[in-house]
C-alpha cells in the first residue's frame, strides 16, 4: 500500500473526510512518527508495532562497481518491529 492508497482509502471509509483532509491527515501522522525518530525516540502503535532507531557502526564496504574498498561512516537506521497482533494475523489469515 502506498501513501496516496492510504489516503484513498480514508476518503472512501469516511465520506465526510474531502480527500484533502484525509491527506493531510496522513501528513500530520507521518511528519510526526519522522519528528519523533529524529530526536532518537521510540513509536508504539499497539496492535501493529514498534519503530525505534539502530545503531550501525563504521565498517569497510566496497564498491560493487569497481572493486575497491570504502570506508562506510555509521549511521542509525530506522527499525520496525511487528506488534503480536500484526504477526499473529500475517501468519493466520482471516479465511
Amino acid at each position: 500500500m502506498t501513501r496516496s492508497d492510504l489516503i484513498a482509502k480514508l476518503a472512501e471509509r469516511y465520506p465526510q473526510l474531502q480527500s484533502k483532509d484525509a491527506e493531510l491527515a496522513v501528513k500530520v501522522i507521518l511528519d510526526s512518527m519522522t519528528t519523533a525518530l529524529c530526536r532518537g525516540g521510540r513509536i508504539e502503535i499497539r496492535g501493529f508495532g514498534s519503530f525505534a532507531l539502530n545503531y550501525r557502526p563504521p565498517r569497510l564496504g566496497r564498491n560493487p562497481k569497481s572493486g575497491d574498498r570504502v570506508q562506510v561512516p555509521s549511521k542509525y537506521v530506522p527499525h520496525f518491529k511487528a506488534g503480536k497482533e500484526l504477526r499473529e494475523r500475517v501468519d493466520y489469515p482471516a479465511s
